[in-house]
């Protein structure tokens, strides 16, 4: 019985594929207006996970996966939305998605590496890391000579 309903269900992924956009004739183009929607809602939708993220996670990993996933799956969820008839679905939409979720990831992770963490570096451990580097803990260098 369960095989009967698992190939009755197969024909229902090709036929849902075959209803998404593929080509430019039907006004789907690479750099419409809704093209740089899709990238800029990734964007921000993927920073903003991985600032939320920021709070339950120390490992910077984990809050990339956070950000990635918050960003397409609400990406596809939409192009799941626009396939039920709401919308024209288009894999160029979820194209845009994924590099807009990628632009996101890398301007927060740059933000949290390079802005957000030296200033929340405690002192202590900027003193052991200037022990391990030579460098003086105020930032200033020191010259051993011999």
């Amino acid at each position: 019985m369960l095989a009967f309903v698992a190939l009755g269900l197969l024909p229902a992924p090709s036929r849902a594929a075959s209803r998404i956009s593929q080509g430019d004739g039907d006004g789907d183009r690479w750099f419409g207006r809704d093209k740089a929607l899709h990238f800029g809602a990734s964007a921000a939708l993927a920073a903003a996970g991985y600032g939320a993220a920021v709070l339950a996670f120390e490992d910077r990993s984990a809050r990339l996966f956070t950000g990635a996933g918050l960003a397409l799956t609400l990406g596809i969820a939409k192009e799941l939305d626009d396939l039920s008839g709401h919308g024209t679905p288009s894999w160029k939409d979820l194209t845009w998605d994924a590099i807009g979720a990628a632009t996101g990831l890398a301007v927060a992770y740059v933000v949290d590496r390079f802005v957000l963490s030296p200033l929340t570096a405690s002192p202590s451990a900027n003193a052991k890391q200037s022990m391990r580097t030579g460098a003086h803990p105020a930032g200033l260098g020191v010259l051993f000579v011999f």
